[in-house]
């Protein structure tokens, strides 16, 4: 199926999306990320989404094809070398992947955090690692400007590199 005749939406993370992050924490999903989560941090994550999305410290997202889960996206509160920002980003599932529907929810992500651009955050950036080539031109397709590679840790503690990709929201 083509996403022209596919409806890509996002909606707020829900208490029913646990299902969704168990289903993006394979091998092959979690390989740009540390490798999959355990049940317990799984847990912890979807609360933090849940709490974070309370708090409006960021916003958490379900992508949707055609009514149908198909990965996640967000965007939360960060400073970058001294910058107020948000980061951004995302997982779709396999069977959703090269139809375009991540650039379709970027593209609403994005629309969502420049309605909340202000107060400092007039950023928008992702962090992917330089071998996830996918993620690259998804935000060159997306606007960002490469910015080069940085040191970075993710998980927590867990050093690498990424590339800096940045979006001015105004």
């Amino acid at each position: 199926m083509s996403t022209d005749a596919a409806d890509v939406t996002i909606a707020p993370w829900g208490v029913g999306d646990l299902p969704l992050l168990e289903a993006a924490n394979t091998p092959e999903m979690t390989r740009y990320l540390g490798g999959p989560e355990s049940r317990e941090k799984l847990l912890v994550r979807h609360a933090r989404y849940l709490r974070l999305n309370e708090t409006g410290e960021a916003r958490m997202f379900r992508i949707e094809v055609d009514g149908e889960a198909a990965g996640g996206i967000g965007f939360w509160q960060i400073d970058h070398d001294g910058e107020p920002a948000w980061e951004t980003g995302w997982n779709v599932l396999p069977d959703f992947q090269g139809r375009g529907v991540a650039l379709r929810a970027l593209r609403l992500c994005i629309a969502d955090v420049t309605t909340r651009a202000g107060g400092g955050r007039n950023v928008l950036y992702a962090f992917p690692k330089p071998e996830n080539a996918a993620s690259d031109a998804l935000c060159a397709r997306a606007g960002f400007a490469f910015r080069g590679q940085a040191p970075f840790e993710y998980p927590k503690g867990v050093p690498i590199t990424v590339n800096v990709w940045r979006l001015a929201l105004r």
